[in-house]
């Protein structure tokens, strides 16, 4: 039986990217870096291949990217809202993101917006 592996193409479609997307990752985060992409379950004459179930891994990748640009980017809606019921409850900017980190590592399974809103609602009670 042959075993099929999604190439830089099907991982693009799969998350809704491009190509490009894909291998800019790759470049940018490779093994021993702070945030390396998920490396790939097979190599075909230098072409990397994801078996299809490490979609939802590269997702959970993909969405616990440090912000972009010099800045760190503008923070998603999400972690704006966060942020902005963290500081009310008296923590500064730098503690409410080691907070949201520790929470990301302990429940990986949640996106960041799910893990927000969740702190959010935790926050308000």
């Amino acid at each position: 039986m042959t075993e099929r592996y999604l190439g830089v193409l099907g991982m693009a479609e799969a998350l809704g990217v491009t190509r490009h997307a894909v291998h800019k990752w790759r470049t940018r985060h490779p093994s021993g870096s702070e945030h390396p992409f998920p490396e790939p379950d097979v190599e075909v004459d230098g072409a990397p291949g994801w078996r299809a179930d490490r979609v939802e891994e590269i997702v959970r990748w993909r969405e616990s990217l440090p912000g972009r640009g010099a800045g760190g980017g503008r923070p998603t809606a999400a972690r704006q809202e966060y942020l902005k019921a963290a500081m009310a409850r008296g923590l500064d900017r730098e503690e409410a993101l080691r907070a949201l980190a520790t929470f990301q590592a302990e429940f990986p399974e949640m996106s960041e917006p799910e893990l927000c809103a969740w702190l959010v609602e935790k926050f308000r009670r």
